[in-house]
């Protein structure tokens, strides 16, 4: 992409980093994964759904537990699915390309990615918790690509803490075009409250147990 696309991570560099995190630390973040014209594509694709209303209150348990707890959870998301705007249709098929390539690499059994986006108001946040209880079967990798312009940090809040392999925490801030992966199974993780609106678009790919990474 020419100069007025900027600059975004190699793709066999970036498979490389992620690679080496998740191997020390279950937990790797990348910057530049998207140039800043992808990076204001895709926040104009969540606001044009924002304004139609696609997006729709996050809740948390399941089936009939299923309920919305703003005090737990105060995100609003939006899943990707289609009909698809062409520049989620490209970081669906970016993020696939990873999947392929983390399975060619550490032999994952990673075979499918659900994605949606997360918009957080200002004041919100997600408590503590896991995406996948130890045993399951599905989600094996969670990734976040974070779409915030001029974040400021420490000021803006709405830092990522994530607990790494050797049990310490890991913060990260939700600066745009930040990717972050870390191995889903047992993580505790949260979202500490934003004081800004903060959107990214959180993933994972689904597979079966066992991994060269573990």
């Amino acid at each position: 992409m020419g100069a007025e696309g900027g600059a975004r991570a190699d793709p066999a560099s970036l498979t490389d980093r992620l690679l080496q995190g998740l191997g020390c630390e279950g937990i790797a973040a990348c910057d530049e994964f998207l140039t800043p014209v992808e990076l204001k594509d895709l926040i104009e694709c969540a606001h044009t759904r924002r304004e139609r209303g696609d997006f729709l209150e996050a809740r948390i348990g399941s089936g009939r537990e299923l309920r919305h707890r703003p005090d737990i959870r105060g995100d609003s998301i939006c899943w990707l699915a289609e009909p698809l705007l062409a520049p989620e249709r490209g970081i669906l098929e970016r993020l696939e390309r990873i999947r392929i390539a983390l399975n060619r690499s550490a032999y994952l059994g990673l075979s499918e990615l659900e994605a949606h986006y997360a918009w957080y108001p200002p004041g919100a946040g997600y408590a503590p918790h896991v995406d996948q209880l130890r045993g399951g079967r599905h989600r094996r990798v969670s990734l976040i690509v974070y779409l915030n312009e001029d974040w400021r940090c420490p000021d803006d809040g709405g830092l990522l803490r994530c607990v790494a392999d050797d049990g310490g925490d890991r913060l990260i801030a939700p600066v745009g075009g930040r990717l972050v992966a870390f191995m889903t199974e047992g993580r505790e993780h949260e979202v500490r409250s934003t004081r800004r609106a903060r959107l990214s678009i959180t993933a994972w790919f689904l597979g079966c147990q066992g991994s060269m990474l573990r």
